[in-house]
């Protein structure tokens, strides 16, 4: 019996966050995955290049070069290429995609309250703990077999 099934509720978490941000989508009339590149590069500055989004978002290649290329036409972003490198695109937040990104954090932290509602501060730190130790387990695994290997084999629970 597997104590804790992190798989089995996804989809639904999945669903409410679209329910959040689906009006602010409609609204500046961008695809769900244009507004997850833009809110990306505004909550974290330090990753600003579409192999950053790839590899910590686990999006397909091919959908982030899409969508980050109609961002760009739409003027929500530019691409700089930094001293002598011209491979490697830095992607830089322009005016036009502000209002975009202010009301999609919004819709962040709507999704937030709706997720945390009832737990205390100390719950939600203890969870936050939790959570990343669970991340870091993914991440060292998926690291550690990134090549064409088997999936991680370090637990012997069975899965339902």
């Amino acid at each position: 019996m597997i104590p804790l099934n992190p798989w089995e509720h996804q989809n639904v978490i999945k669903t409410l966050y679209g329910k959040c941000v689906e009006e602010i989508c409609d609204s500046y009339q961008i695809t769900r995955i244009e507004l997850d590149i833009l809110l990306f590069l505004a909550n974290n500055p330090r990753f600003d290049t579409a192999t950053d989004i790839i590899e910590i978002r686990y999006l397909s290649k091919s959908h982030v070069s899409a969508s980050v290329k109609l961002l760009e036409q739409q003027g929500y972003i530019r691409k700089e290429y930094r001293g002598h490198n011209k491979k490697t695109a830095h992607l830089t937040i322009c005016g036009p995609a502000l209002e975009i990104i202010r009301a999609g954090r919004a819709a962040q932290e709507r999704f937030l309250a709706i997720l945390l509602e009832g737990f205390s501060a100390d719950e939600i730190a203890m969870m936050k703990k939790f959570n990343s130790r669970i991340l870091d387990n993914i991440h060292a695994c998926l690291y550690e077999h990134k090549e064409n290997q088997p999936p991680c084999n370090h637990s012997e629970a069975s899965v339902n």
